[in-house]
């Protein structure tokens, strides 16, 4: 008898002991769960935050701008036509809802445009991010051969047949211009360090697109860019000391014939969703001022998130 009982207290500990086990699973899986709708749930409140981030830069670019210049905090601020600056609107952290955002506005025109750029251009910019002379090389080339329309490689350059279907992940070679600056990544020699930066210091893609229509603007270009147009040092400084009295209005003599402009219409909007002081949700964005008989239009050329 009392052998019997000894086995049913053991029988029932064990299935205590599952009951146990079970119950601390089902806690966890929950927590887990809950922590995961949590997630799901600030991602997408970021995605909200970040395009209302984009929206509001759209109120300033659609407003009554003439020129637009780069201050000294490195942000862009506009200008109406008679010289007048603009107030800018809230940029940073601005309070919606159930958390804030932010975005930056830079001008697409102040970027080389790589499908009408020349190669000595492109080899200019490259030597002022620092990139060694072999490297400028193979990136120019191979740009090159990305464009054009045949499977003939340059000196330094890549085709389909002699190196990307020859990769661990193969592709071909457009042959045609690019379609986004993105593109860059599949060029040879353009790796992600070249392309995005490090150490804080701006990439490849801060200074290059493909959407504006060629010429650059005097009033917003980086010296890097300025180099790249065969501007000087003391150019530079003397560019960056005339545009905090305000905008160009005419491109000065010394500076003439080097595909240089004073206005723009071209504006990339980079803006982040954040929830509890992070940044949930990120969205590039691509637009453009259009002139039609109705009057001026938004036209959103590009749109990317990374979330």
């Amino acid at each position: 008898m009392s052998r019997q009982r000894g086995f049913a207290l053991i029988a029932v500990l064990l299935v205590l002991a599952m009951v146990g086990v079970l119950g601390a699973e089902f806690a966890y899986s929950m927590r887990l769960e809950a922590t995961s709708v949590r997630a799901y749930k600030d991602t997408l409140t970021g995605a909200h935050l970040a395009e209302a981030a984009v929206e509001q830069a759209i109120r300033e670019i659609a407003g009554d701008v003439g020129f637009a210049v780069l201050a000294e905090d490195g942000q862009l601020t506009f200008y109406n036509r008679e010289r007048q600056e603009l107030k800018r609107l809230p940029r940073t952290n601005v309070p919606l809802g159930a958390g804030h955002f932010s975005y930056r506005i830079s001008d697409e025109e102040a970027r080389l445009n790589l499908n009408i750029t020349p190669p000595d251009r492109v080899d200019r910019l490259l030597q002022a991010l620092g990139i060694d002379k072999s490297e400028r090389d193979t990136i120019n080339d191979s740009l090159q051969d990305w464009r054009d329309p045949n499977e003939e490689h340059r000196l330094n350059g890549a085709e389909s047949e002699d190196y990307y279907l020859k990769l661990p992940l193969p592709y071909r070679s457009k042959n045609g211009n690019l379609d986004s600056i993105t593109e860059l990544l599949q060029v040879k020699g353009v790796t992600p360090a070249i392309f995005n930066g490090v150490g804080g210091k701006p990439g490849l893609a801060a200074y290059v697109t493909v959407k504006s229509p060629g010429q650059v603007n005097l009033n917003t270009a980086s010296c890097v860019v300025l180099r790249a147009l065969t501007l000087g040092d003391a150019e530079c400084s003397s560019v960056e000391q005339a545009r905090r009295e305000g905008p160009y209005t005419s491109v000065p003599g010394p500076f003439g014939g080097r595909g240089l402009s004073l206005t723009t219409r071209t504006y990339r909007v980079e803006a982040d969703g954040l929830i509890d002081g992070q940044v949930r949700a990120t969205l590039s964005a691509i637009i453009q001022r259009r002139t039609e008989a109705a009057g001026d239009t938004v036209t959103v050329l590009e749109w990317s998130g990374v979330r």
